[in-house]
């Protein structure tokens, strides 16, 4: 017979907790979820001191429900009602600050987001390479890695230090190859997943954008979680943008979420800056063979169509990702995607985007 959510209550219901009652009893169990076989659900504690001290308790709540016939695996996650960053005091998260209207960043002369419709596309990559292109072309750059939940920027720039925090107010941010930059995966556990609600990301991203001494700035490069959810949606209506661009393949059905990507912006009333076309052609380092692994100019074709500028193609190449990897983006290089990205950046430049 098929395991339902009141065996798996009842099931929790009989490990006690060190200072009294049950999971059930105590009303901590959140989002049970039953898939076939598989068990998921949320430990959730109403502070997170209490969280802290049923990490132990949730290898037992998982291990009691796998003992179910039925069960053949079991995830369950502890969290809280709000989170604090670890030492030396500064909470990173919690609920969004009222403010009237978009807000400038201060110090920062231009705020463009990198944006995508579909994960996969190279955003991030495209994010730090441009970020180091304008600041090799004398740009004062700073780079904001806004993918709450999957930040890349830390491993793409080379940097692990965790940001300082003097006052618990103030952050001071990070640099690296001529960059400023910032990202919430320098303030959390990098091995833990960021398990928050939207008024916990919409808070983190107001922090990252108003409690950082960004500096003097000719542009913030934002790099956005890819989607239309709440990050995008909070960034349009709470700070003041010069605009975005979205990356995207040539292929079709990348091409069907840039456009709803393309959809938001407008109905946000947030310029769109224009596209740019990543993975564009592969070219074999052994023969020269040109290949057109994801199609090619289809995301030219979607800017004419839509009246957008056209910003460039970028090629597929290796090295961008070993590059990427080894925490020194090719822009800082010499080679052709150097020069490629070098290209970009001119261009954004001379049509004063960035």
């Amino acid at each position: 017979m098929p395991i339902d959510r009141s065996d798996i209550l009842a099931a929790l219901a009989r490990l006690q907790l060190p200072d009294g009652g049950d999971l059930v009893s105590r009303d901590f169990i959140r989002a049970v979820v039953v898939e076939g076989e598989a068990v998921r659900f949320v430990i959730e504690a109403p502070t997170p001191e209490i969280a802290h001290k049923l990490a132990d308790i949730r290898a037992a709540a998982e291990q009691i429900v796998m003992q179910l016939d039925g069960v053949s695996s079991v995830t369950a996650v502890v969290t809280a009602h709000e989170q604090k960053a670890a030492p030396p005091n500064l909470k990173v998260g919690g609920h969004p600050k009222p403010q009237d209207g978009p807000l400038k960043v201060p110090g920062v002369n231009r705020v463009v987001a990198i944006a995508s419709g579909k994960g996969g596309v190279g955003k991030s990559t495209v994010s730090s390479n441009l970020a180091v292109a304008l600041a090799k072309q004398g740009r004062r750059v700073g780079l904001l890695d806004a993918d709450i939940y999957g930040p890349s920027q830390p491993r793409m720039m080379g940097v692990s230090k965790r940001p300082a925090s003097p006052d618990g107010k103030v952050i001071i941010p990070l640099q690296a190859h001529g960059v400023t930059m910032m990202s919430i995966g320098l303030m959390v556990d990098p091995n833990k997943a960021v398990v928050w609600r939207g008024p916990m990301l919409m808070g983190a991203l107001q922090q990252m954008l108003n409690q950082v001494q960004w500096g003097e700035l000719d542009v913030l490069i934002i790099d956005l979680p890819p989607g239309t959810g709440d990050v995008q949606l909070t960034l349009c209506q709470k700070t003041e943008l010069t605009g975005a661009i979205v990356v995207s393949t040539p292929q079709d059905v990348a091409l069907l979420d840039a456009r709803k990507a393309l959809d938001m912006f407008a109905t946000l009333h947030t310029p769109i800056l224009g596209m740019i076309e990543n993975m564009s052609q592969y070219i074999c380092p052994n023969c020269g063979h040109e290949a057109h692994i994801f199609g090619h100019g289809g995301v030219e074709l979607e800017a004419q169509k839509l009246g957008l500028p056209f910003l460039g193609s970028l090629p597929l190449d290796l090295g961008v990702r070993l590059a990427g990897d080894s925490g020194t983006p090719a822009a800082a290089g010499d080679g052709p995607m150097a020069q490629a990205y070098a290209e970009l950046a001119r261009g954004l430049i001379a049509s004063d985007i960035a």
